[in-house]
């Protein structure tokens, strides 16, 4: 299937802050520790490798036996899983809510840019072993980001009331999501095969984390992707000296306090992503995820009646792990700590707070991962490729905002010439022919002229506009063509990958959707990616 790519800078989709770490900006590199080169992974392997003891490796794959027990893994994960307790396997991780029926497609592509980098590293570098994680955000509170899909332009919404940590969460009304689902389907084998998958994800399992680790691992278990659920006693345990760290000290507010400072002045104008809390933990308990805070060495949870002095607090975090959650602030630094990982793979939005963290990581002296943005890709079906060629356009045409598309598609079609550029600098050469006139006869005419320069050039924008307008309104039927087939591959005028579920296109194309993601997936490679899938 035929490819093309667009610089991400040129989609007018992504901040200044991303482009800017795409082409290495000096001023970024404090908030970073090695850019994503095939090289740079050499160093961070020899740098994380003495880190990751072989009894915390041990705890790991036995924490990941018991969570993947009910699954039917693949050969190859379980090999994976295995190879993790081998000093030479290292993790290329990438972390996702648990939104319901995976969400929005970029969702696949994170974790299928995992999936390829593992396999471009081991070509590079066959003497060690990478392992690709979907770190499963099994502790998350908020519900209304992931309690939908969208499909064909419809949203399926699992309506209940929640409370807790979303991976807890039992299973009851999705029953009657699975109808509403089923009846936007039709009757083709890939029809039938996604009623089964989310009938037996959805309907057989007792809560949502298992739900979402068998969907993943039935779509991308055979690549060897292994599933990580945090929310675990004995990998909280490996965890215990840094929340004990964040409850005695609270050194994380001090650390990334600093470094936001440090972003806010540079001339660039990044924004802050996260703000740091004093005590970056929630505590869990069914049906409670809410944050610890401390005042005047009492400690609480926000809300509740739950209290504890000092060394109550300490005992219960050394027993009960478990019930102590990092906010968005440690959880990468938990995440580090655990696994022996190299890479972090994620969307603009995480880059931007990961940039936040290097201080944190280096203060507890953990290596910090190198990160990579994801791949992101605009699927278009033949179809839209038949449409795109009749209209004469390009696909990176479709990725103006649409009132540029529109003006743009008008002038080049015209037969009429719209653009007055020619007659602006006849105008302005007048005009500064007028100015030395002024000067040499009278210089308070030089203002008069002005003006008069001023009117002229806004009368012949004004022309200009009134001439696209009905250039417009002649040319529309060709133009509402253009506007459809934008909103087709830009619902809602945002990224595709943003918005609609794969389910979509696995209507039509199968479990070849997935193959040709990862056959056309090049994770180190800076540009957006358009798939046209055949």
């Amino acid at each position: 299937m035929p490819t093309d790519c667009i610089p991400f800078k040129d989609t007018n989709y992504f901040s200044q802050l991303i482009c800017d770490y795409l082409e290495e900006n000096q001023n970024l590199k404090p908030f970073y520790h090695r850019f994503p080169t095939v090289e740079a992974f050499k160093q961070q392997i020899e740098e994380k490798q003495p880190q990751v003891s072989l009894a915390n490796r041990k705890v790991l794959v036995e924490a990941l036996e018991q969570q993947c027990q009910s699954l039917g893994l693949s050969e190859s994960t379980q090999q994976n899983i295995q190879a993790l307790e081998d000093e030479n396997t290292f993790t290329i991780t990438t972390g996702h809510q648990l939104n319901l029926f995976t969400g929005p497609l970029y969702f696949f592509y994170k974790i299928v840019s995992a999936i390829n980098l593992c396999s471009e590293l081991k070509e590079a570098y066959p003497e060690y072993n990478f392992v690709p994680v979907y770190w499963m955000a099994t502790e998350d509170h908020d519900f209304e980001e992931i309690n939908y899909f969208n499909f064909n332009g419809k949203k399926i919404k699992w309506s209940r009331v929640s409370s807790g940590a979303v991976g807890e969460l039992d299973l009851e009304g999705l029953d009657a999501v699975k109808e509403v689902f089923a009846s936007q389907l039709n009757t083709s084998n890939n029809a039938k095969r996604l009623k089964e998958l989310f009938k037996k994800a959805y309907l057989e399992h007792a809560n949502l984390t298992d739900a979402t680790r068998f969907l993943v691992n039935e779509f991308l278990g055979e690549y060897g992707l292994v599933i990580v659920d945090g929310s675990d006693h004995n990998l909280k345990q490996l965890f215990v000296p840094y929340m004990e760290d964040e409850l005695l000290q609270q050194s994380s507010f001090k650390n990334v306090s600093e470094t936001n400072a440090q972003i806010n002045a540079l001339p660039e104008n990044y924004k802050i992503q996260v703000n740091p809390r004093e005590i970056n933990l929630f505590y869990i308990t069914e049906g409670l995820r809410e944050r610890i805070v401390e005042l005047d060495g009492k400690y609480s949870v926000y809300g509740t009646e739950i209290t504890w002095n000092k060394e109550a607090i300490v005992k219960e975090l050394h027993e009960y792990p478990e019930r102590f959650s990092p906010n968005v602030i440690m959880r990468p630094l938990y995440q580090e700590v655990i696994l022996p990982n190299l890479c972090y793979i994620g969307g603009g939005g995480e880059l931007a707070y990961w940039f936040q963290l290097k201080s944190n990581f280096e203060a507890h002296k953990v290596t910090f991962p190198i990160l990579l943005l994801r791949n992101s890709v605009l699927l278009a079906t033949e179809k839209q490729q038949e449409k795109l060629e009749k209209l004469q356009l390009s696909m990176a045409d479709l990725f103006l905002n649409q009132e540029d598309l529109v003006s743009k598609v008008t002038k080049s079609i015209s037969e009429v010439d719209i653009d007055f550029s020619t007659q602006k600098k006849h105008l302005e050469q007048q005009f500064k022919d007028l100015y030395k006139l002024a000067e040499k006869t009278d210089s308070t005419f030089l203002g008069a002229v002005g003006a008069q320069e001023r009117k002229q050039i806004k009368g012949l924008e004004y022309l200009e506009k009134r001439l696209l307008k009905a250039q417009k309104r002649k040319l529309s039927d060709h133009l509402d063509r253009v506007v459809q087939l934008q909103n087709e591959l830009f619902p809602n005028q945002s990224l595709q990958e943003r918005n609609t579920n794969f389910s979509q296109f696995y209507l039509e194309f199968g479990d070849q959707l997935i193959h040709q993601l990862i056959v056309n997936l090049q994770p180190l490679k800076k540009e957006f990616i358009i798939l046209n899938l055949e």
